[in-house]
């Protein structure tokens, strides 16, 4: 989801606070993406980390490490790390999904082939690991090599779920806090444990990192649905792909059988015809799923708002309180 054309962007107030801190992560993803034997690893990577992005989970990691008071230089390691964890999942969810677009540019997949991007993504998910181990810090490793773990098994499971009208909004949210939040909570976790907050603001990042990143989620399968120009995604790509999203098990929960019928063979088994995206948007707008789904994207941000409050007062802290805003805004 991208986060532009807002009137709002507290994102960029936190760049410009961090713009240091930021420049140095950027040193760190150029200098570790390099190989000196295989020149398409760091074509592949600048394609994508060039992208325009806004860098918001590394952002996290340096916002939340200075919010704490942390003074010295890991944090900008375990910002990078977090950066190359999560473009290598980028990578492998375009071969997945076998997707053509990101960021309103040719995916590496298309450019390149899926070899090349899955490949290049192990070597940035070994770079990410390389990094985790420097600072020296065990609870540190186990939390993003975990995040890891959680990312793919997000993943996989989503592979089984989002095809299966079954799957109910439990798993749903399992699913998301797997290939989003577990990133988001991993990156705001790590900041407050290098700077050695006590236990109960570390657990406040956690909380805070995992709502805003599954609030995030919610609104991206959002606008999917109500478009929006700065996605770079077409209205209708995850129906298209057949992805079970928060809207449509919504709408399939109080479907009647003709629309269960639809759905089954949208969805399920994937026979979609001309004119299948109008009506599913209509069967989404009769039973309110969008609606629906945006209170709970915004109830998700108030949760992270409110993990915010264990905090001690910082300037900070006040821009990480408009970002949960703001990533809801975009529904509003």
């Amino acid at each position: 989801m991208s986060l532009d054309n807002a009137v709002a962007k507290p994102h960029e107030r936190l760049a410009e606070l961090l713009a240091g801190d930021l420049e140095a992560v950027g040193c760190v993803i150029r200098a570790r993406m390099a190989s000196k034997h295989a020149p398409r690893i760091p074509e592949v990577t600048a394609h994508l980390v060039d992208a325009g992005g806004k860098r918001l989970r590394p952002m996290l990691t340096l916002a939340c490490a200075r919010m704490c008071g942390y003074e010295g230089e890991d944090h900008v390691k375990l910002a990078a790390t977090v950066e190359f964890i999560h473009t290598a999942t980028l990578l492998h969810d375009d071969v997945v999904d076998e997707s053509a677009q990101r960021r309103g540019r040719p995916t590496a997949n298309l450019l390149w082939d899926n070899k090349s991007s899955v490949l290049v993504g192990d070597y940035l998910f070994a770079r990410a690991f390389q990094l985790m181990v420097e600072p020296g810090d065990l609870r540190v490793l186990d939390i993003l090599s975990n995040a890891a773990a959680t990312i793919a098994e997000g993943e996989v499971l989503q592979l089984s779920a989002a095809q299966n009208l079954a799957t109910g909004e439990d798993i749903y949210l399992q699913v998301i806090r797997g290939k989003t939040a577990a990133l988001f909570s991993a990156a705001t976790e790590v900041g407050g444990v290098i700077a050695g907050r006590p236990e109960a603001e570390v657990q406040a990042l956690f909380d805070f990192g995992d709502a805003l990143g599954i609030a995030f989620q919610m609104v991206d399968d959002l606008l999917d649905y109500w478009g929006s120009e700065a996605t770079g995604k077409n209205v209708g790509d995850d129906f298209r792909e057949r992805k079970l999203t928060l809207p449509v098990i919504k709408a399939v929960a109080l479907a009647d059988t003709e629309e269960r019928a639809f759905w089954k063979r949208t969805i399920e088994k994937g026979q979609q015809d001309e004119g299948d995206l109008e009506h599913a948007l209509v069967l989404l707008d009769r039973h309110g799923a969008l609606e629906a789904a945006r209170q709970d994207a915004l109830a998700w941000a108030d949760k992270a708002r409110t993990a915010l409050t264990r905090l001690p007062e910082h300037p900070i802290r006040e821009l990480l309180d408009d970002l949960a805003s703001y990533v809801v805004a975009r529904v509003n």
